[in-house]
């Protein structure tokens, strides 16, 4: 097992599908991940499909349609059962050719696009899910690391600033703009990388959660080369 993953607190490393998705997560843990060193070449498979937007959802028809070598093929394989798996559970899986998400740069002093440290919020009980196969993986962060951005006095002040309502309606207006799913990192803060290939379960803010929500977020994109992800 990686030491870079298993010998963090916030982190349970799992060898299979079924423990990543029957493992509880408990106390510090609130991510979980499959560890695996993936063959096949899925630089292959991504030269060959086309992106059509900054994010073009592909279907496992279109994997299925591409011609590729022997790497090429083990890679499709690899995708196409990782989506099976998450279905079969009842998730619902999205592979996504990515150049970049859209940004959020209307205020200065606070960002709530998926480049901020975040976490995910449902009115479910739910997990996140996610493998970046290729291009730059996504960070996550221990909550012990990082602070609330709606809990910072200066930013407080900036959003109380922008609001224009009763002060008892304060909260929902935070909660209704995402504002408090926004985290700002210490300064002695070390986020960890997911890495390549790694199936990845990270916990989420919702009604009977047991654990802190995964504070993460997506990183910045390689240069001339685009993100396959696979995300739920």
């Amino acid at each position: 097992m990686n030491n870079t993953f298993s010998d963090n607190n916030q982190i349970g490393v799992v060898s299979t599908f079924a423990e990543l998705v029957h493992t509880n997560f408990k106390g510090e843990m609130n991510a979980l991940c499959w560890y695996r060193n993936l063959d096949g070449d899925f630089n292959e498979v991504v030269t060959q499909l086309s992106l059509k937007e900054n994010i073009t959802e592909i279907y496992p028809k279109d994997l299925i349609a591409l011609q590729l070598s022997e790497k090429g093929n083990i890679a499709r394989e690899i995708i196409l059962n990782d989506i099976q798996l998450l279905t079969d559970f009842g998730a619902s899986p999205a592979l996504n050719l990515l150049k970049c998400y859209e940004r959020d740069d209307e205020f200065d002093f606070i960002s709530t696009d998926v480049y901020s440290f975040h976490v995910d919020r449902s009115p479910i009980a739910t997990d996140t899910f996610l493998c970046t196969y290729l291009g730059a993986s996504s960070d996550i962060v221990s909550n012990m690391q990082a602070e609330q951005k709606i809990l910072i006095p200066e930013i407080r002040a900036k959003l109380k600033e922008l609001y224009d309502g009763p002060d008892e309606e304060f909260e929902n207006f935070l909660e209704e703009n995402y504002f408090d799913l926004h985290y700002q990192l210490h300064d002695n803060a070390e986020p960890v990388n997911l890495g390549l290939g790694h199936l990845w379960r990270l916990a989420v803010d919702h009604p009977k959660k047991q654990v802190l929500p995964c504070i993460h977020r997506a990183p910045t994109e390689n240069e001339d080369e685009y993100r396959l992800l696979l995300i739920c």
